[in-house]
């Protein structure tokens, strides 16, 4: 009786009863109103001020709520830890919530899985329960304001409104001018993850310091044998590429303060040091080698030391600009005093192993099923390399590709000759001769031919770096991030116009909730269902979030055309 009171109160008081019923528009505006006053408080340094708030978010039921539903639309949605347990269903998110709780939390051990690195060795990663995450995208939520305030201008790794791509545009800026330093120190961490010392995150990271403890200590199962975890903070953690973006926060802003202290101001510009950083991966650039091996490295292993860091011996060199180095799968090197950024050896590489892989692996699939695979493959590497200069790169590597096709379509038919094999598989669209494509099998006529993405059709669009001093965080930079996150989803979907004009007329939000649509996905949603004789136009269609579109479904709700 006592929980039908409950749920009739919840009614009247416009709570939501079940899963389905949540309001996400009033969610997110409760937990990002609530951000903005932690980001606020920390601009300000009232620290006592930012806890404050911190508790009060870590309590709130749409903290709760927005966390469950982080850990359920994700791509681990459907790996399970040590437990076994997953939140598939609306009923098991909800019941969900009342299990985020401070008092008398214990996290369970991590499962221990191992995934294949690029350079033969294994990755360990750590997987903890859907509770467990959802514990930690709950306690993400307050710590990432106070992350954002004070982190250092020039890191790009795991932030929102920042990639890989503004990494590369910082590297232009310091580099690319005539009077440019020449010197750059490439640096890399040993086991950054894995080594982090836990009594420095425990002293120094600003959030409950008795739930990090825990998560810390919770230990890992690896074929039944527990471990105790001394050091580092498992990959694989919600909050840990946070966790280890606050270890790293300080080395540019500490460096530079450094310089200006021990070699004097002007001495320190013209020192002409730079820092550029992205998660554990960064490069330092310097007027001098002499700069960077007797000033600049000694500092940064002082200042990584300090965290149970240390520098990778065989990854950490100094490098003249003439002989260039690589950085997230660029190449950076300069060519008779101008620089040129280009796709590095080993991204080609690891992109033509990929493609024969997938050959290999499909010797008696179909053409369309073949390209079907390989299409996001390359669509995917040719948009990450689109910014930099890879026209003649994305010629060669498609001249590499068109050889690999032929082998594969004579060795499915041994007996056929040259003209055969090309008249099966091959295709003159317009100007193009042996363009590798097939009948779409629900077209047979010939009419539309599936044909195999092109990495040289690429264009090439320069991409323009954020702002140093943008946080999401902060409501003055609240319309130039919503014009970048639409710039940048816009482009990205470009050969799907009509998901492009949508999402651009509905200024980037989903048409139920009202909530920025993000990397999470969505659906497109016939207004009048097909079955009742929608159309397919584009008036009779929105954009909306997974769940959003899942509660539209369930609850029979009408979304208003924008």
């Amino acid at each position: 009786m006592k929980e039908l009171n409950g749920t009739i109160e919840s009614a009247f008081s416009g709570e939501p009863t079940d899963w389905m019923s949540i309001d996400w528009h009033r969610v997110h505006r409760n937990v990002r109103g609530m951000q903005l006053r932690i980001a606020k408080a920390t601009k300000e340094g009232n620290w006592r001020r930012v806890k404050a708030l911190q508790r009060m978010l870590t309590r709130s039921r749409s903290a709760k709520m927005l966390a469950v539903r982080r850990v359920t639309e994700n791509q681990g949605k459907r790996t399970a830890g040590v437990d076994r347990v997953l939140w598939s269903t609306p009923e098991q998110r909800w019941k969900a919530l009342s299990g985020l709780r401070r008092r008398g939390y214990k996290p369970l051990p991590l499962r221990r899985v191992f995934i294949p690195k690029s350079n033969g060795k294994e990755r360990p990663l750590g997987i903890p329960t859907m509770r467990d995450r959802a514990m930690q995208a709950l306690y993400l939520l307050a710590l990432e304001p106070v992350a954002e305030g004070t982190g250092d201008p020039n890191s790009f790794g795991f932030r929102q409104g920042r990639s890989t791509h503004d990494a590369m545009a910082q590297n232009f800026i310091c580099l690319a001018k005539q009077h440019s330093p020449e010197w750059v120190l490439e640096a890399d961490i040993t086991g950054c993850f894995d080594h982090i010392d836990h009594d420095w995150l425990l002293a120094n990271v600003p959030m409950d310091k008795g739930v990090l403890r825990k998560w810390l200590k919770a230990g890992v199962l690896y074929r039944g044998q527990y471990e105790p975890t001394e050091a580092g903070t498992p990959q694989g953690g919600i909050i840990s590429p946070t966790l280890a973006n606050v270890a790293l926060n300080g080395l540019e802003r500490e460096l530079k303060a450094h310089l200006k202290a021990s070699l004097g101001y002007t001495k320190a510009q013209q020192a002409k040091v730079n820092v550029t950083r992205y998660a554990d991966d960064f490069v330092i650039t310097g007027a001098s080698s002499e700069v960077l091996m007797d000033v600049v490295r000694p500092w940064v292993e002082g200042f990584l030391a300090t965290r149970g860091l240390e520098l990778s011996a065989e990854k950490t060199r100094v490098v003249h600009m003439s002989s260039g180095f690589d950085f997230l799968g660029w190449n950076f090197r300069k060519y008779s005093g101008k620089l040129l950024i280009r796709p590095s050896e080993k991204s080609i590489r690891s992109l033509y192993r990929k493609v024969k892989e997938v050959l290999d692996g499909n010797k008696s699939s179909t053409q369309e099923q073949l390209i079907m695979v390989l299409n996001p493959i390359l669509r995917g590497w040719a948009n990450y390399h689109h910014p930099v200069v890879a026209k003649r790169i994305f010629t060669s590597v498609d001249a590499m590709i068109f050889k690999a096709l032929q082998r594969w379509a004579k060795r499915r038919h041994p007996n056929k000759g040259r003209r055969w094999c090309k008249d099966r598989y091959f295709h003159t669209i317009g100007q193009r001769n042996w363009v590798f494509a097939t009948n779409r099998a629900e077209d047979a006529s010939g009419a539309a031919l599936l044909e195999l993405y092109r990495l040289a059709s690429t264009p090439i669009v320069r991409h323009v770096k954020v702002r140093a001093e943008y946080t999401p965080f902060d409501p003055a930079y609240e319309a130039y991030g919503e014009k970048r996150r639409q710039d940048r989803l816009a482009r990205s979907k470009a050969h799907r116009s009509q998901w492009v004009t949508l999402f651009l007329s509905q200024n980037g939000k989903c048409a139920l909730c009202q909530a920025p649509i993000t990397d999470t996905g969505w659906h497109d949603h016939h207004i009048v269902p097909r079955v009742a004789g929608g159309s397919d136009l584009l008036s009779n269609r929105v954009l909306l979030h997974p769940e959003c579109h899942v509660q539209v479904h369930s609850q029979g709700l009408t979304v208003p055309k924008p």
